[in-house]
Parts: C-alpha cells; structure tokens; sequence
C-alpha cells in the first residue's frame, strides 16, 4: 500500500514554509512568532516539521501585551506547546507594555515589533516567520484605500521585508483552520479579534463579506493579487526615485538638504514626489508625522511657483526654493 502523505492543508502550508526559507544557510537560527490562532500555529508546526530536514534550527517567540485577562497565562501555554509537543526551542514570552500612540492597533503592533527585533538580536536568528496570510493581505489593502495613502500603501504587506519573512501571503485563513484541525492542534481564538471596536476586525467581519455577497467569491484573492502589482510597481518607483534623488542632490550631508530645481522638474510627478519626501526625511523630518500633504505642498515649490514662502515640515524643518535650489533645513530659513 502507498504511503498516505500529510492532509493537503498541512503539505501547503510546510510547502510555503520550505519555499521561504530556501535561500537559508544551513545551522541558521528561524524563529516562528506565535499567538496561538491559528495562522501563527500552522506556521509554527510547519517550521517544526520543515527545519530539520532543511538542517536548520528552530524556536519561537510569543508576544504578551497584557492587555487580557489571562494573557500571561496563553502565553505560557503557546511556549509549552513549542517546546513539548512541536520541538521548538528556544521557545520564549516577550512581555511586553503597550502604549497608546497612534492608537490601540498600531501601538500594540509598534511594542511587539520591538520586542521581536530585542529577542532575534539576542539569540542571533537569521530569520523571523510571521504568519499573515491572503486574508490579512486582503485586509490591508482596504485598510490603505481608506486612507488614501499612495500604491506603496496599497501594496499591502511584502513577503520579505529585512529578518521578516511571510510564508503564508499566498494561502487564505481556511487553509490555516484546516492544517491545525488536520494535526490536532487547538488554536487560541483572541477575542480582540472580534471586537468592532478595532478597524480591522470591522473590515473583516463587515466589509470584505459585504463584497465577497455583492461582487462574488475571490475578492479577497484579488485584493492580494493586486497588492503583489501594486508592490512591483511602487518598488520600481522608488528605484528610480533614489538614482533621480542623487542626480538632483547637490548637498545632502550637514544641515541642509539641497536639490536643483530644473532636475526636478524633469521628473513625472510619482517620481519628484518621491525625491521631495526622501529629502525631507533626509533632513531629519519624522516619517510618522511627514504626510502626503507637506510633500504636496513642498511639490508646488516645483510645479506652481510664484515666489511663495517656505513649507513648514515636521520636526521644525522647512523646505524654501532659492535661486533654482530646493532647500530643507531647520525653520526658518534664511
């Protein structure tokens, strides 16, 4: 009789982790981050399954924001599981302390952000595993619609982004439920998940099913898909917008950042905005607080000018045009 291989939910998801990790070098460290619902849950048990037969080593971190009842406790719970059931080790709790800028989400998201970067620097791994999949993809580029924030926001969340890796873009949540039911796995349901109160739980309990009844299935596919154009087109640009911003740079170290006009204007404006933005970052502006409205109002410097005055920016910068010279330094400026 033929050997019975793995339930197809589980083989997909050891596939895309295999698949991510295959330019690793081997003895390297790969820790998968965990919460225990289930797409973190796949991804771990997958890792488990996949790292030694790639002859790598494999641990896990799970963060513990404390904003529950019983957080410290779940945590406990996911590090046991890593370390008895799947082999995982190091096998860790991040405790964390969130902080309210920016809100609930991005605060909690800003705080476990740090506290994996502190724990893969400690312990010296190659990679970090995150286990976001095609509906979370899906979720992020409504959430960068909304807000009108450009094609970089529409490109959703990239599949390689420094340690950060994302094995599971490409498969939906089902897949995920499927693989930890096919391997007896009981994932962690967060009641966060579940509460309106959060933007992203609204577009996922409200609007995506409202367009998956309107418009018919595979919405949440497209939106991934188009994320992924989205993301070439966006990383295209901005290739070209670094080789324009060192043509048009006639100073950037020191104080000041200066451009020359008249190599500017030669841009398409997705390019020159670009440029404009890179140069008041440059410039010591916070990239929080630099929104697509100061770098209009710096692009009308190029585009409308009429003798007007500097553009305050944040971080108490200015940009001013000066004799065919676009200039950022601290306000005012001369």
């Amino acid at each position: 009789m033929a050997a019975v291989g793995p339930q197809p939910a589980v083989a997909d998801v050891r596939r895309a982790v295999r698949e991510a990790l295959a330019d690793v070098r081997q003895g390297a460290l790969i820790l998968a981050a965990c919460s225990g619902g289930a797409d973190s849950l796949a991804l771990a048990a997958a890792l488990a399954f996949v790292a030694p037969r790639m002859h790598l080593r494999a641990g896990l971190l799970t963060v513990d924001h404390q904003l529950q009842p019983g957080s410290a406790e779940r945590a406990r719970t996911v590090a046991g599981l890593a370390r008895d059931r799947l082999g995982l080790t190091p096998a860790e709790v991040l405790t964390v302390t969130v902080g309210t800028a920016g809100g609930p989400e991005a605060a909690a998201r800003e705080a476990r952000y740090a506290a994996l970067a502190e724990a893969a620097d400690r312990l010296g791994a190659e990679v970090v595993l995150l286990g976001h999949t095609r509906d979370d993809q899906a979720e992020t580029v409504l959430l960068g619609l909304a807000r009108g924030s450009g094609p970089r926001s529409l490109s959703g969340m990239a599949a390689t982004a420094g340690r950060y890796r994302r094995p599971l873009l490409h498969l939906p949540r089902s897949t995920t439920v499927a693989a930890c039911r096919a391997l007896g796995l009981d994932p962690w349901d967060d009641p966060h998940n579940e509460d309106p109160r959060y933007t992203r739980v609204r577009v996922r309990r409200k609007v995506l099913p409202v367009l998956e009844a309107e418009l018919g299935p595979g919405v949440a596919e497209a939106l991934a898909r188009t994320a992924g154009m989205a993301r070439e087109d966006a990383d295209a640009l901005d290739q070209w917008a670094e080789t324009a911003y060192q043509n048009c740079a006639l100073s950037d170290i020191g104080v000041s950042i200066k451009l020359a006009v008249a190599e500017l204007e030669k841009l398409p404006d997705a390019v020159r905005r670009r440029v404009l933005r890179k140069a008041a970052l440059a410039a010591g502006a916070p990239s929080g607080a630099l929104s697509a409205t100061h770098v209009l109002a710096v692009d009308r410097l190029i585009t409308r000018w009429r003798g007007q005055k500097a553009v305050d920016l944040p971080g108490g910068l200015a940009a001013a045009r000066r004799y065919g010279t676009l200039i950022f330094a601290i306000s005012p400026i001369p």
